[in-house]
């Protein structure tokens, strides 16, 4: 599903742009926000993680169990392979945490559009897992070098749970913080109504922020 597109560039986030939205405070929020218009309408951005979540979703269909994540760094440009050298131990922790890689199999993910009022926010998981017991998780990876927030975890895992029946049905959402091998599913105990609240209130903000940026 590709980004809404106008002469007007209308307000829209991906998820993890809004989740790190949601983390700023104070002025931070309009600067951030303004990066995310510019870059919008210079329709740049460039996804530095590619070549290793191919891997690791290589790993999972043919049950590797890491091989393919151990040569991924010797594979990218020289610019790139400290990064994908500080990746490949956490995420191989987590692969390894999973258990028998021949029960686990690759689950097909679809993108869906979340509206939080008239804020468009994309959400779009990496990978699905499928376990031998049938039950699945909709992945979403993160590779900040500092961990998420528990508001981003919070925002991320909702808005996943919120349009799984589209994104991977009856699957659950995880956030895979993937340098420290550590995996967040949704705490007990939260209000999804809590929740909604807050976040149309961020949305709100982020989308006055847009307005104002133009």
């Amino acid at each position: 599903m590709s980004a809404p597109t106008s002469t007007a560039l209308t307000p829209y986030a991906t998820l993890l742009g809004f989740t790190r939205y949601v983390d700023r405070t104070g002025p931070t929020k309009a600067t951030f926000v303004g990066g995310l218009r510019k870059q919008r309408a210079s329709r740049s951005g460039f996804n530095p993680h590619g070549q290793f979540v191919k891997a690791l979703k290589a790993d999972i269909a043919f049950h590797t169990g890491g091989s393919h994540l151990a040569g991924v760094a010797d594979l990218v440009k020289p610019r790139w392979r400290p990064l994908y050298q500080a990746l490949v131990p956490g995420a191989t922790t987590w692969l390894h945490s999973l258990g028998d890689a021949a029960a686990i199999d690759l689950a097909q993910t679809r993108d869906a559009l979340a509206m939080l009022g008239d804020l468009p926010v994309k959400v779009n998981p990496h990978f699905g897992i499928r376990y031998a017991d049938g039950h699945a998780e909709a992945v979403r990876l993160h590779f900040d070098e500092a961990p998420p927030s528990e508001e981003a975890v919070l925002a991320t895992l909702h808005l996943m749970a919120r349009h799984m029946d589209a994104v991977l049905p009856h699957a659950q959402p995880v956030l895979v913080d993937v340098r420290r091998g550590a995996a967040h599913r949704p705490p007990d105990g939260v209000r999804s109504d809590q929740v909604e609240h807050w976040l149309a209130g961020e949305a709100a903000g982020f989308r006055a922020i847009w307005s104002t940026a133009a």
